[in-house]
């Protein structure tokens, strides 16, 4: 059993009080859009790594709804589940009776679905069950069009997408290999979905336009080109900025991107579940003969006393952990269970010693510099 499945119900036990934190909802500049503290991912309405029924799936949109202030706050992307995930939100929402104005929807484009050949998809094959369809990569100016019009059509009437971003634009370049020339085009295909995307915020169409990547290097490159930067109006960052990574570099960076009127919201803390005990490291199957994957079971074991001791869960000192950090304004979290979705919201809130953060720095498992956590 995993650390998490011991806890279940514990979100912080410490004989030394530990102040309780509020973070405010953050407006996204210019639209009127505040976020709370807590979006809440749609992955696991797309099977992530296990398949739910339907009903599963409408009790999890629901208790989003009912433990958030109006509007809630979803996170979607056509990648998810190749589009299931938006599907299944649009059906929990119309089976909640909820209009479009009463919640916010973020879509992340750049996934198209497509038929299913084989019995598993291509695009993710291990992470994803019992799909009805494949997904495929379609970035350029009429591709971002092509995904914006799919997504929907899958969430269905009434719904629309206030927030939307290109998805995975690192995975994108990162395919093109050591072919400079081929990058080079793939960049100018993220540029021109991103001027498909602006106009369509010029047009009212949406409200707000941003980057999501899992290599915040690649999002600095396209959101601060010296000769062609990209107005985005939020950022989120993947599996990058998180208790076990956070770089110097990227801290900086995320405080004035920040002090620019950019919103910065962090997702993926566990590192697709790897830090509550899955099997899973950023999605990938873990393999303990990678030395990468090696050296994080020992941070991970290490982390996993330390909290122990403590007695706060992991998830709890890595959303903690995020939300202190300067510029991070929301944080997305996913549930697979509708009775945890209370415990998610929680966490944001939740007291956490500082001698916790203390023991971290000096078992070297975070940077002993940070001072944001005193």
């Amino acid at each position: 059993m995993s650390f998490a499945g011991r806890f279940d119900s514990i979100i912080v036990m410490s004989a030394v009080p530990a102040p309780v934190i509020q973070h405010p909802h953050a407006e996204i500049r210019h639209t009127g859009i505040r976020i709370p503290p807590v979006i809440f991912g749609i992955s696991a309405l797309g099977n992530l790594y296990q398949a739910m029924t339907p009903e599963r799936k409408q009790a999890i949109v629901a208790a989003c709804q009912r433990h958030t202030a109006s509007p809630v706050v979803f996170d979607g992307a056509g990648k998810y589940g190749a589009g299931m995930a938006l599907e299944a939100l649009g059906v929990g929402l119309r089976h909640l009776g909820l209009g479009a104005d009463d919640v916010v929807i973020s879509n992340k484009l750049g996934w198209r679905r497509t038929p299913l050949t084989g019995s598993e998809p291509t695009f993710e094959p291990g992470v994803w069950k019992d799909l009805t369809h494949d997904a495929v990569m379609d970035i350029s100016g009429e591709g971002i069009l092509r995904c914006h019009a799919e997504g929907l059509a899958l969430l269905g009437s009434p719904y629309r997408t206030d927030l939307v971003s290109i998805h995975d634009p690192d995975e994108y370049l990162a395919s093109a290999g050591d072919d400079a020339v081929l990058r080079s085009k793939r960049l100018q295909d993220i540029r021109d979905a991103y001027r498909e995307l602006i106009r369509l915020r010029q047009q009212g169409v949406v409200k707000a336009v941003g980057i999501g990547s899992k290599d915040w290097r690649v999002i600095r490159e396209i959101v601060d080109d010296v000769d062609e930067p990209v107005d985005v109006d939020w950022v989120m960052l993947a599996c990058s900025l998180t208790v076990m990574a956070h770089p110097p570099e990227l801290l900086d960076w995320v405080a004035a991107t920040a002090k620019r009127g950019v919103s910065v919201i962090d997702s993926a803390l566990f590192h697709g579940g790897f830090l509550t005990g899955s099997d899973h490291l950023d999605y990938r199957p873990v393999d303990p003969s990678n030395p990468a994957h090696a050296a994080a079971l020992i941070w991970r074991a290490k982390y996993t006393s330390i909290c122990q001791r403590h007695a706060v869960l992991p998830a709890v000192a890595a959303v903690g952990f995020a939300l202190r950090i300067p510029g991070v304004v929301s944080v997305a979290l996913n549930s697979t269970r509708a009775e945890r979705v209370a415990d998610n919201v929680a966490m944001a809130s939740a007291p956490i010693p500082s001698a916790l953060w203390r023991d971290l720095q000096t078992a070297q498992l975070i940077d002993p510099c940070l001072e944001f956590l005193v």
